[in-house]
Parts: structure tokens; C-alpha cells; sequence
């Protein structure tokens, strides 16, 4: 099932001649892996751990597994609509989780492996999970919570490697004979807790049909992938919108196999060991991990890479690496940009197009995104306003769980307003400038953070770097940036004014940092984003 025609050459022409077909009764599981069982052997997944443990899966037993579990939880009570948490990593028993709650018409709550005791109580209370399915790793913690948390009624464990676990043990004595229940498109079929940057996470509730809507942009963003020999990898975790929504379920969707590596942390020589061992083609790797690639000279010849298409997302990618991805891999990195609640809306394509360095692209195929003011009305070009999506689209949200006043709030007639601020310039290219709450305004100036990170990481002695406002009596808001120092480089006054004066004449003077302070690590939410939130609460402490 392909949506873009891969002979078609102008952006602008695909997007003005595209129109969706979403049909009335839809299914995931049956989109991304019940439509693949007439070649038996085709590979869905291959799996590696961190202590070398390697297996591979076809389509036909994720069919047959997922059908299995689908009984077992069916068996322990869960219905239509009952939420299901997968605590779990990259391995084959979250691929068979989510097509079994799927097939249910019950709803997958995927959660970070990271998340400690109260992030996974809060979304485990809120969304009323009955069923949770961990690994050794988290059980412990959620047998701990269950007592606080009276709808949660069973805990399923899978520990690494161990198909004497209880998940396999309550698969191997389930019935294969499994009839999919009849969802529609606009169903739910999966609930994502936001990442958390302001406020307490809300749940967003996906619907079936947003399997389908994430499809152009995938497409689109992966130079018209699928190609004969494609094999998708990503290091995001699948508990997240990034992993499980622009990674996992469209790469199964074109029936095509998915790298799992279940190793911790990410450890850029291992993971380039692994795209070079399992040759693969397409990738989606955040901007994070991109400059921790970064660090590996020659890494393409080193690692036998053989990428094609590279899409980024999460934060800005910025020039530089788009710079550096040309150097190092031999292509331009794909900047997207979506949501959570409006996902996979803008992108590049740089099979067809001369991607912007810096800029998020234009609004992929089937979507309308805008700048718009306070009142709703769409801006001119080169105005500054807020992003926002128009809701007549399959990726939509069905709405925030049990928050309907959150969810009206985001709209402003049928416009979903983003909370991010950007503009659009005269090739209809849209440029993110910051969160609402992250622009700084500082002597009159509305500064965007990103746009100075990017700045600051051309300097070599920064390997990541964050910007906020920091209050100042004369600006209102001053730029400081907080710093991690590559390796090799320690801390120093003159190293700071020498990074300060290298932006100040790169960028601006008005936007350079006024105050530099070097940190060991950047606070960070479990999808990789950093939290600029944490960082103001730092500054607002020392006062």
C-alpha cells in the first residue's frame, strides 16, 4: 500500500493533488500485519540485545502470537476500550502486545522502560489500565504499585530471553483461532501521555485511522520508501510517538523489517556496528543521537553503513547537522515535525526537494498547517504566530483522556493550536522558532532557542547544548545557555567567552549568551527532548 506515487518529482504538485481515502472499518493490526501472510518466511523483525543475543520473526508468527496473547487477555477480562500498558523495550514481545490489544479493540498504553515509580503511577491511575506487561526490570515496581491502583487487575511478566516467562506461558496455552474485532477508523486505539515539557502529561487518544495518516509523511521523509532491500532502525523508544507511530507500525505496514536492539543507553559505536550489520537503509534518528554519531569520524567506510534516508524529529535539527549528514552518510537529513495529538504533518523530502538546513520543510501530503494570531487568523508570510494544524485529518487526536476542557482549549475554530511558534517564508517553507513558553524575549527581541543551540554546537568543544530565558532587570530576559563539553575540553572561563564570541559573530549579536554555565548532563524527558522547563526552575531556585 503506497500513497505517493515514487515517479512524481514536484513536493508542491503531490501535496496540491493528494486527497485521502480512509475506510469506514479499520483495523492496525490487520493494516500492518495481517495483510502480510501470503509469504510465510517474510521477515518482520530482527532483534539483537546488548549481550549479543540475536533472533529474526516473520509476519506469520507475529499472527499467530499476536492471535494467541489476543486470547489470553481476553481471557483475563480485557474488552473493547479497556486500556492495556505495555511497559516493555525494543523486542518482540511489544510488537505482539500491541497487535493483540489491537485485534481486541482494546487500547495499547505504551510506557517507558525509564519512567520510575510515580510517572508510571500517574498514567497507570489516570487512564484506569486493567492489564500491565513488563520485563524483570519494571515488575517488581508495578507489583508494588498495584495495591494503589484498584483498576489495574493483572501484571503480565516477559524476562529477557525467557520464554518460560508468564507471557509465553499464557501465549503457548491460548488458542490460535482468533476473529478481529470489527473497529472503525475513527475507533481508539491507543493512548500516548505527552511528553511532559510544561504541565502534567495529558493522555492523548489515537485513533485506528492515524496508522494510515502517518503514511504520506513516512513515505515522504524516507525518500519514497519502501525500496527492494529497505530495513528500518530507529534508536526511539517504541513506548513513544517517534518509535511506535513514525518507525514501527508503518515500517510493518509496507511489510518490510524493523530492526529491535534492546540495549540501554545509546552507545553510538555499537548502534553504527549494528546499522552496518544489518544493512540498513532507512532510519529515524533523533538530533540527540545524531550528535553523538557525530563524534565518530569516517563512520560511514568504518561501519560499512549503507543508509539512504534519514528522517529527524523531536528537536530542531539545524544547519549544522543537516551539514554533517551530508559529510558523513552522503544525504540530507529529513527534518519532520509533528505532535503527539497531530502527528507527521511537515517534512522534507530530499529525493525531490532541496531541503531549507534549518527549516522543518512543508506540510506533507493530506495536511494543512499554518501560522495563525490569538484571534485564529492565519498570518502574513514572515510572520512570526503559532502552529497550528487543521483538524479535518486522520492523524488528529480523538482528544485528551477524561480532559475535554485541555481539549477544547487547543483549538481555535477547527485550528489545533501546536503551542509551537514559527513562520512561514515566501517558498512556503515553515521555520519552528520555539514553544510558546520557550521564546525569549529579551531588549524587545523574540528569540528562539533553537536557532542559537544550533549555533552553539558549530563550536567543537560543544557537544549539546540548551538555551532559556533568564530573567534580567534591564532586557526583561537575557540568553543563557547551559552546555555539555565534548571530550577533551574542560571547563573555562575563556573557553566560555571564546564559545560567547564565536556566536555572537556567527548568529547575532542580540541573541548570543549572555551568560554561559557547563553542565554534565542536560535534563531530559524520556522521548528526548530536553526539558527547558527544568532548566528555568534552576534559575528561579537561585534567586
Amino acid at each position: 500500500m503506497r500513497l505517493i506515487d515514487p515517479a512524481m518529482t514536484d513536493f508542491d504538485v503531490i501535496r496540491s493533488g493528494f486527497r485521502w481515502s480512509i475506510p469506514n472499518r479499520l483495523n492496525i493490526a490487520h493494516q500492518v500485519c495481517e495483510r502480510h501472510q501470503s509469504d510465510p518466511g517474510r521477515i518482520a523483525i530482527y532483534y539483537e540485545n546488548a549481550q549479543g543475543v540475536t533472533a529474526s520473526y516473520t509476519f506469520a508468527q507475529l499472527k499467530t502470537w499476536s492471535d494467541r496473547f489476543a486470547n489470553s487477555l481476553k481471557g483475563s477480562g480485557v474488552l473493547r476500550g479497556d486500556r492495556v500498558a505495555i511497559v516493555l523495550s525494543q523486542r518482540i514481545e511489544t510488537v505482539i502486545a500491541h497487535l493483540a490489544i489491537y485485534k481486541l479493540g482494546a487500547v495499547a498504553l505504551p510506557l517507558a522502560v525509564l519512567f520510575g515509580p510515580e510517572a508510571l503511577e500517574y498514567r497507570l491511575r489516570d487512564s484506569s489500565a486493567r492489564v500491565a506487561i513488563t520485563d524483570a526490570s519494571k515488575y517488581d515496581t508495578l507489583r508494588d504499585l498495584m495495591p494503589e491502583l484498584p483498576a489495574l487487575q493483572k501484571l503480565i511478566g516477559c524476562n529477557i530471553g525467557e520464554k518460560s516467562s508468564e507471557f509465553w506461558q499464557l501465549l503457548e496455552r491460548s488458542s490460535d483461532c482468533l476473529q478481529i474485532v470489527d473497529t472503525g477508523a475513527d475507533d481508539p486505539a491507543c493512548l500516548i501521555y505527552t511528553s511532559g515539557t510544561t504541565g502534567p502529561p495529558k493522555g492523548a487518544l489515537v485513533a485506528h485511522r492515524a496508522v494510515i495518516g502517518n503514511f504520506t509523511g513516512f513515505e515522504m521523509s524516507q525518500n519514497f520508501f519502501p525500496k527492494q532491500g529497505d530495513v528500518f532502525w530507529t534508536p526511539a523508544d517504541w513506548a513513544w510517538t517517534g518509535g511506535l507511530w513514525d518507525a514501527l507500525l508503518p515500517s510493518l505496514n509496507y511489510g518490510m523489517p524493523v530492526l529491535a536492539y534492546e540495549g540501554g543507553g545509546f552507545d553510538p559505536e555499537r548502534v553504527s556496528q549494528l546499522m552496518g550489520k544489518y544493512a540498513v537503509t532507512n532510519a529515524f534518528i533523533p538530533p540527540t543521537a545524531l550528535r553523538m554519531l557525530r563524534s565518530i569520524p569516517n563512520i560511514r567506510e568504518r561501519y560499512q553503513i549503507k543508509l539512504r534516508a534519514v528522517m529527524s524529529a523531536g528537536e530542531q535539527v539545524g544547519a549544522e547537522l543537516i551539514h554533517w549528514g551530508r559529510d558523513a552518510f552522503g544525504i540530507t537529513i529529513n527534518e519532520m515535525w509533528g505532535q503527539t495529538e497531530f502527528n507527521y504533518l511537515v517534512g522534507n523530502c530530499s529525493a525531490i526537494m532541496e531541503p531549507k538546513p534549518g527549516s522543518m520543510g512543508k506540510p506533507y501530503p493530506g495536511h494543512h498547517v499554518d501560522i495563525i494570531d490569538d484571534e485564529g487568523q492565519v498570518v502574513a508570510t514572515g510572520e512570526q504566530g503559532e502552529l497550528a494544524a487543521w483538524g479535518d485529518d486522520p492523524v488528529r487526536f480523538i482528544g485528551y483522556w477524561n480532559n475535554a476542557e485541555a481539549t477544547r482549549a487547543k483549538f481555535s475554530g477547527n485550528w489545533f493550536r501546536t503551542g509551537d511558534v514559527g513562520y512561514r517564508d515566501e517558498d512556503g517553507f515553515l521555520w519552528f522558532v520555539g514553544r510558546k513558553d520557550d521564546v525569549i524575549s529579551s531588549a524587545g527581541y523574540r528569540i528562539g532557542p533553537g536557532e542559537v543551540e544550533d549555533s552553539l554546537l558549530k563550536h567543537p568543544a560543544v557537544s549539546q547544548a540548551a538555551v532559556i530565558g533568564k530573567p534580567d532587570e534591564l532586557r526583561g530576559q537575557i540568553v543563557k545557555a547551559y552546555i555539555v563539553l565534548s571530550t577533551g575540553y574542560e571547563p573555562d572561563e575563556n573557553l566560555g567567552k571564546e564559545i560567547q564570541q564565536v556566536v555572537r559573530e556567527r548568529l547575532s549579536a542580540h541573541e548570543y549568551p549572555r551568560e554561559i554555565e557547563f553542565i554534565k548532563e542536560l535534563p531530559m524527558t524520556t522521548t528526548g527532548k530536553v526539558r527547558r522547563i527544568e532548566l528555568r526552575e534552576r534559575e528561579e531556585n537561585k534567586s
